[in-house]
């Protein structure tokens, strides 16, 4: 068969389904090897384990009413939307969430603005070029203790502004240079001058000429910067917060409760492919020429 050969959208995803069954087939082949040495062995859970832990993570963490009851209180039946969010995935869901995209929000802003003016202006290029290059070799994760320092210590920002600088501080490097270099290299220089031909100021070329002709890269260059977003994120979760999922996982690791570890960490992995997939059907809508 040659390379790149196409395939039917059929085969795709009967290809596709036959991957993630082969990763199961592999996972509950190694968790039968480990529990076979130690029965009571739960750092790799079963698939059956792992379902209860969701359960358990979906259980809504409710006041005892009989509890109430012995103290003469009177039982309020809960509704649904209280039980939802009473549950520890619905808490720490949301308020990653609410983190996440926050962070992303602003560290892609700056990004866009400075890699689309760093593309059409070389002076601006010549001065931030170099210094974002060597910031995007460095982790964020690694920062951590400079985000501290520098976030809660000097600037004096508390709460949520910790997770939002370390959010963009991680994206903006890399997709800064992403959207340089497409707005330096994607675009034909016959477009710009016609545009000024036509009478457009510098800030209508920019706007009306090369930020449409580079979205779907914008757009692109965005959808890799979820994944490490996560990573920031969780990482941040971990060692700071006191609700989040990254701190959920830190404390049921601490208890080798992992089949929740397990159900935490396909949550995110949901949430990361549906951002994903949105950003692609964003990009089909709003660039159908691309």
């Amino acid at each position: 068969m040659r390379i790149k050969q196409p395939i039917s959208d059929k085969t795709r995803i009967a290809l596709g389904i036959l991957g993630v069954f082969m990763l199961l087939v592999i996972y509950s082949f190694l968790s039968y090897q480990q529990r076979s040495k130690n029965p009571n062995d739960t750092t790799m859970p079963n698939l059956l384990q792992i379902g209860h832990g969701f359960k358990e993570a979906c259980t809504p963490d409710l006041p005892d009413p009989t509890l109430q009851e012995a103290f003469g209180l009177e039982v309020e039946k809960p509704t649904l939307r209280k039980k939802i969010t009473s549950t520890w995935l619905y808490q720490d869901l949301s308020i990653t969430c609410q983190r996440l995209f926050f962070g992303l929000w602003w560290g892609c802003m700056f990004a866009i603005i400075l890699g689309l003016f760093m593309g059409c202006y070389k002076w601006l290029a010549a001065i931030f070029a170099p210094s974002l290059s060597f910031m995007a070799q460095i982790p964020a994760t690694a920062m951590l203790a400079v985000f501290l320092v520098l976030v809660a210590k000097i600037l004096q920002w508390q709460g949520e502004w910790v997770y939002t600088f370390m959010i963009g501080f991680g994206v903006l490097p890399t997709l800064t240079q992403s959207i340089f270099i497409a707005a330096r290299d994607d675009l034909h220089e016959e477009e710009i001058s016609k545009a000024y031909t036509l009478g457009a100021s510098n800030g209508e070329v920019i706007g009306n000429v090369v930020l449409p002709q580079i979205l779907p890269k914008i757009l692109d260059s965005i959808r890799l910067q979820i994944g490490p977003a996560l990573v920031y994120l969780v990482a941040a979760e971990y060692s700071l917060a006191q609700v989040g999922m990254g701190y959920q996982i830190r404390m049921q690791t601490r208890m080798l409760h992992m089949a929740i570890v397990y159900d935490y960490l396909i949550v995110l992995g949901i949430l990361g492919l549906l951002m994903n997939k949105s950003l692609i059907w964003y990009r089909k809508w709003q660039c159908p020429w691309y």
